[in-house]
This record gives structure tokens, C-alpha cells and sequence, in this order.
């Protein structure tokens, strides 16, 4: 029974990949956050967030919708809501990010997808652009048709993301990738702001993305929370333009505004 309502619960959010697996079978990174809710885990339900809606100018394709995060809680919260009607002495506690456990492993394990080079998930229909989320609790796993762990799948390796990454983190040769400059928080090196010059971004980087040849036409998600709210070309009149509020909604938000706000500085002032 509790396989058919998960399954309904998911084809009405729209969520096509997901498994349940047993805690023992998962990687735990951080107990801390487990032990945070006193939560005896006993099983997982992993599953991915497609978030592909189209081409972005100067923003990662992740941060041109509302906050991913807040999607998260809200669609743990309803999975959450029905556990719990089933299982009301049963503790039940979502993530998306910020998880006890090592989400892409365990989505990996599950069968949800391959590794790739770049180290992200490469799903069959959407590639890379997937978030990953899940639900802990301390209900049996054979309550929730646990699957057996998968061996781990590797891509090809062709080296297209190796090749394409702008500061070669990924073949070894920087400690740093684009993405991470574009978060730091006070001045930036010369060398740093040429690279988002060139490649042309005031937060993020889809370099290694773009050229996996399993991003090819990207199917966009179904899912109206990605479709909807979207900046595909950041302005500073669009940034001055933004309440606290409208801006804490950004997933560009948690590095703070200023921080934003410089790196538009880079191009508008030039």
C-alpha cells in the first residue's frame, strides 16, 4: 500500500526518479544533523528535482528560478504530511542539500544515475540538471519496498567537462572552480574577474554542463516552481530593483547582495 500512495505522490509532483533504500546501505557524511533531530534512521527515500527550463545569459540555469531550496521544503513537507498520516509514530525529516547522508552516492545507489566526470549525477532523461532531496526517517525499510544498492556507474569519460571547465579544477590543475569565485565574498583577484569576463558570468558556472554530451537538448522539467519567477540576464537595475525579501528568494541570495552587486559592477561599469 505504501508503495502506490508514494508513487501517486510523486507523479502529481511531477517527480519521475526516486527509490527508497535502507540508512545502513547509504553513506552518512554528517551525524551531527541526524542527531540534530534525534532521528533513529532506519531508511531513505531519495529522489531527483529536474530543473532545466532553458539557456540563461550571465547566471548558472540553477539560479534563474526561485531558490531551489525553497521547492525542497516545501514538496518534503507534503511527502512528510502523508507519512505521517500513514505512520503517526514514526519520525519523518526532509533535506536538499544539507543532509546527514551523501545524496548523490545515494541516489547513485539507487540507480538514478551514472557518475560523471564533473562529479554530478548524470540522470537518463535529464542529465545533469537535477537537485537532489530526500526524506530520513525511522520507519522499517521493507515498510517502504526498500531496492538493493546498485554497483556505481561511471560515464564514459570523454573529457568534454575536463576540457571545457574555465580554471581546469577538473583536470587537476586549480583548487578552485568558477562557480566558487563568483560566491566569494570580498575583492577578487585580477586573474578571477578575467575569468568571468570571458566566460561571461556574475554567479555560477555551467561550463562543464553545457559540453557533457548527455545535456544534448535537455529535456526541460515539468515542474512550474523552475518555469515561473525566472531571470535569465541579471542587471543591477533588476538587483536594485529587488525587495530584502524578493532577494532572500534568490538561490544567488546567500552570499549576500553586495556580493551580487560587485560582480555586475565588473560588466556595467565597463
Amino acid at each position: 500500500m505504501t508503495d502506490g500512495i508514494i508513487r501517486g505522490f510523486f507523479e502529481n509532483e511531477k517527480i519521475e526518479y526516486y527509490a527508497a533504500l535502507d540508512y545502513k546501505n547509504v553513506r552518512e557524511i554528517n551525524p551531527r544533523i541526524r542527531e540534530r533531530h534525534s532521528l533513529d534512521a532506519k531508511s531513505v527515500i531519495i529522489f531527483l528535482v529536474p530543473y532545466y527550463a532553458g539557456k540563461t545569459e550571465n547566471l548558472s540555469k540553477y539560479s534563474a528560478a526561485r531558490d531551489y531550496h525553497l521547492y525542497i521544503k516545501d514538496v518534503t513537507a507534503r511527502l512528510i504530511s502523508i507519512l505521517r498520516d500513514l505512520y503517526p509514530d514514526n519520525n519523518f525529516v526532509g533535506f536538499g542539500d544539507h543532509s546527514p547522508i551523501d545524496e548523490r552516492s545515494a541516489a547513485l545507489a539507487a540507480g538514478l544515475g551514472i557518475l560523471g566526470d564533473n562529479g554530478l549525477l548524470i540522470n537518463e532523461k535529464y542529465g545533469t540538471y537535477v537537485f537532489l532531496a530526500d526524506v530520513i526517517s525511522d520507519l522499517a525499510p521493507e515498510k517502504l519496498g526498500v531496492k538493493e544498492p546498485k554497483e556505481l556507474e561511471r560515464c564514459e569519460g570523454c573529457g568534454a567537462c575536463r576540457t571545457a571547465c574555465p580554471t581546469g579544477i577538473l583536470a587537476g590543475k586549480s583548487s578552485e572552480c568558477l562557480s566558487a569565485i563568483t560566491q566569494k565574498k570580498g575583492d577578487l583577484s585580477d586573474e578571477e574577474v578575467s575569468l568571468m569576463k570571458k566566460y561571461n558570468t556574475v554567479w555560477g558556472c555551467d561550463a562543464c554542463q553545457d559540453f557533457c554530451p548527455h545535456n544534448i537538448n535537455p529535456k526541460t522539467t515539468p515542474i512550474d516552481f523552475f518555469l515561473e519567477c525566472r531571470i535569465e540576464h541579471l542587471t543591477g537595475d533588476i538587483l536594485n530593483s529587488m525587495s530584502d525579501e524578493e532577494f532572500s528568494k534568490r538561490a544567488f541570495a546567500w552570499r549576500g547582495r553586495k556580493t551580487v552587486a560587485r560582480n555586475l559592477e565588473f560588466f556595467e561599469n565597463n
